[in-house]
């Protein structure tokens, strides 16, 4: 067993708790409730990922890749950013050629570094120039790296997303823009919620000396979020937990204010809403991952391992409506990747050679339309920005 607390973050955080006059519920095995001071699991998620000096995504070395503690597609060849350009190109000749490619949450640069490359294979002229929002420095640096060496017509730009309106508005709306949001949403902090004796609650963070962090059982803090679950038709079972992400919807409302004409590409694992509430999902979709290693427990080590919850695409697709977008495309990695002409990238090969670069290339194909964890958890939804009447 673990010693509390196991974090510096973990003192600052039951610091905050002593501090909160929210009270929650803890309800033992004999059913007695005894009141203690909460915060709401959403805040807890945000300073274990958000904190400004100890934060998962603001502190440390680089998150994706082999010395990290995930991966994402990029990861799996070029594959995916081949595919994301030729819908860039297709996308850029439909609006008159001059296309703005922006990455929001670029982390180390792969993805956008192969969107790059192939946009110059499809098409030599200058016809695109690149933006990368990224907030966590180790990232951004290994994604300047990434973008050496490809030839842009103008240099791509690299900034965080609080440098984003001081310079750089008018860059989202000057041309059609493309944005790519990959494996960003999952990132935000969620309300968790659950029903409780026929009434929803939502589930607070306490802490006790020699027992950690625990759940407690508190009112909805905020009112609304019953009101988006019955919108998208989420009706929880007794004793079932669900995440409800409002920042994901401030996001697409920035989105909304910021983009005058262009689409944004969302890649990310999630469900609609009937299967992000089904049955068989009782205690919601977060999970933490540490060292390529996954669990269910959030209270761990808080501020060194990753807490992600799947995106419920129902929700964004309410949330884009209100925001002036249309969802002109929703559907797997799977067959966006088929979509987009994936098959004809499969090259032949005789065996002789299985690790030449054939080879690898289709091994790569394979592995992001079969793998059970990419090829059908993952989502592609587009929106389109609604041009004014």
């Amino acid at each position: 067993m673990t010693s509390f607390p196991d974090t510096p973050l973990a003192v600052q955080i039951a610091e905050m708790i002593a501090r909160s006059d929210r009270k929650g519920a803890y309800i033992d095995s004999a059913g007695r409730a005894d009141a203690l001071a909460s915060i709401t699991f959403r805040q807890y998620m945000e300073t274990c990922l958000y904190d400004s000096q100890y934060g998962y995504y603001r502190s440390g070395k680089a998150k994706v890749g082999k010395e990290g503690d995930f991966y994402t597609s990029s990861a799996v060849g070029s594959i995916m950013g081949e595919m994301i350009a030729s819908y860039a190109h297709q996308y850029g000749q439909s609006t008159g050629g001059a296309l703005s490619i922006a990455e929001w949450g670029a982390g180390t640069g792969r993805l956008s570094a192969h969107v790059a490359a192939a946009c110059h294979r499809l098409d030599p002229k200058p016809w695109f120039r690149q933006l990368l929002i990224e907030n966590l420095p180790s990232h951004a640096e290994e994604a300047a790296r990434a973008l050496r060496g490809i030839s842009h017509t103008e240099p791509p730009v690299i900034i965080s997303s609080e440098q984003l309106y001081s310079g750089y508005v008018g860059w989202m709306s000057e041309r059609p823009l493309l944005l790519i949001a990959n494996e960003l949403l999952d990132a935000f902090p969620v309300h968790r919620v659950t029903m409780h004796k026929r009434k929803l609650m939502e589930l607070g963070v306490a802490v006790k000396p020699g027992q950690g962090f625990f759940y407690t059982l508190m009112p909805l803090t905020e009112p609304k979020l019953e009101d988006w679950l019955s919108r998208d038709g989420i009706m929880l079972r007794e004793g079932q937990i669900t995440e409800v992400c409002p920042g994901a919807r401030d996001w697409v409302m920035q989105l909304g204010a910021l983009c005058e004409r262009g689409r944004v590409m969302i890649i990310d694992y999630g469900h609609d809403a009937a299967e992000y509430a089904a049955e068989h999902r009782m205690k919601g979709t977060l999970m933490t991952y540490a060292n390529h290693q996954a669990s269910d427990s959030p209270f761990n080590r808080p501020g060194e391992r990753d807490i992600t919850a799947h995106v419920s695409f129902d929700f964004i697709r309410s949330c884009a409506d209100e925001a002036g977008f249309d969802v002109v495309y929703f559907a797997t990695q799977k067959q966006f990747l088929v979509d987009q002409g994936v098959f004809g990238l499969l090259g032949s090969h005789d065996g002789a050679d299985p690790f030449g670069e054939s080879a690898r290339r289709n091994r790569a194909i394979r592995q992001l339309l079969l793998s059970d964890g990419m090829s059908e958890s993952f989502k592609v939804m587009l929106l389109e920005k609604r041009l004014p009447l």
